[in-house]
């Protein structure tokens, strides 16, 4: 019998066999349509990050609310969180798949005591069964991938500060800060067990990574051993872990080649970074590569395409190991073409194995 686009993931993942490289989109990024119908027959895999198979309950938190409404011309959403040490407050736009920070939970030194209250005591609770009916309703169109959650210092620097807050924090009050990080590695430990008992087989743990602002040593000693400790809670219990690189990372390849990641997700090529298929499958030779197609390539012509896709297929020859994915916004009125034209190079050009020449 042919492999389910499932299938063809999940074995591609664990560099086993395929008949060909897997093409694999997120949920959020194709509509049901007649094109995604097509594709989904021709062996596109859908990526399904939800529903989670944790939950959090948080004592510190008194209470929170959310109110929706326009401002200049736009939704946005403000949210106060109540804790037992004060209050937390953030606006956001909801942008499509994304979202927009417009206000950050943190405004100031005044909100350290709320924030390690809202850090701390916090009970991870399983949640399968949500999760366990997508995975039976989706069968093998659709991979199921979860989520460990953002890297400690990762959620304080671009979630709760941003750069330039986190940036004078960092000078003027580190030990406030690692406070909070040392809190969020305690929270994420008590996840890891529940995660590795739990039906899912891959999880992504964070990711959008700016080495730029994070630099080789912080990502080193702030982001490696959480990765670690995660492997070596999961792994034993049978599941992948990941992240999601998407950035320039050439500054921080020694780093990630030094982890127990089993793959690298979202890793964006150049034209649109700093590393092509062939820098990462030579500094990650023991982890599938799961690229994002770099979106730039949208904006050429279908023959252009081709070509491109052609040459990352013989860069990252012989393919065991690699998939192709879409993770990043397309321009609305290429991403049929473009999605069509990616998946039938895929079929045609993506045999295993492929040859470099």
């Amino acid at each position: 019998m042919p492999m389910t686009p499932r299938e063809r993931v999940e074995r591609t993942l664990l560099f086993e066999d395929v008949d060909h490289v897997p093409f694999t989109i997120y949920e959020c990024m194709i509509p049901q349509c007649e094109a995604e119908r097509v594709m989904r027959n021709e062996g596109l895999c859908i990526v399904q990050r939800g529903p989670g198979v944790f939950g959090v309950r948080r004592p510190n938190v008194v209470g929170s609310e959310s109110h929706s409404y326009v401002e200049e011309g736009r939704g946005v959403t403000r949210t106060v969180t109540r804790t037992t040490a004060g209050e937390l407050s953030t606006l956001v736009q909801p942008a499509g798949f994304t979202t927009w920070h417009l206000e950050k939970m943190f405004k100031g030194p005044e909100d350290y005591a709320a924030l390690l209250a809202y850090a701390s005591d916090v009970e991870v609770v399983p949640s399968y069964e949500g999760f366990v009916r997508m995975s039976e309703m989706k069968g093998g169109d659709a991979v199921m991938r979860g989520a460990v959650g953002l890297e400690p210092m990762q959620l304080i620097v671009h979630h709760w500060m941003g750069v330039e807050a986190f940036a004078i924090e960092w000078v003027e009050r580190r030990d406030e800060v690692l406070k909070l990080y040392d809190a969020l590695v305690e929270e994420r430990r008590k996840t890891y067990p529940v995660l590795a008992a739990s039906p899912c087989k891959q999880f992504n743990y964070g990711g959008n990574v700016t080495p730029e602002v994070i630099g080789e040593a912080r990502f080193r000693e702030y982001y490696l051993p959480n990765y670690e400790e995660c492997c070596e809670v999961l792994q034993p219990a049978g599941k992948l872990v990941g992240c999601h690189f998407d950035a320039n990372t050439r500054v921080i390849a020694d780093a990630i080649a030094e982890t127990s990641l089993d793959y690298i997700e979202a890793f964006s090529p150049e034209p649109d970074t700093d590393m092509s298929v062939a820098d990462a499958r030579a500094a990650w030779p023991d982890k599938a590569l799961w690229i994002n197609y770099p979106s730039s390539v949208f904006l050429c012509s279908d023959e252009e395409m081709v070509r491109v896709t052609v040459e990352m297929l013989k860069q990252a020859a012989p393919g065991n190991g690699f998939l192709i994915g879409i993770t990043e916004d397309m321009p609305p009125n290429r991403w049929i073409d473009g999605c069509m034209t990616i998946n039938r190079a895929v079929q045609e050009h993506g045999r295993l194995p492929i040859t470099a020449g």
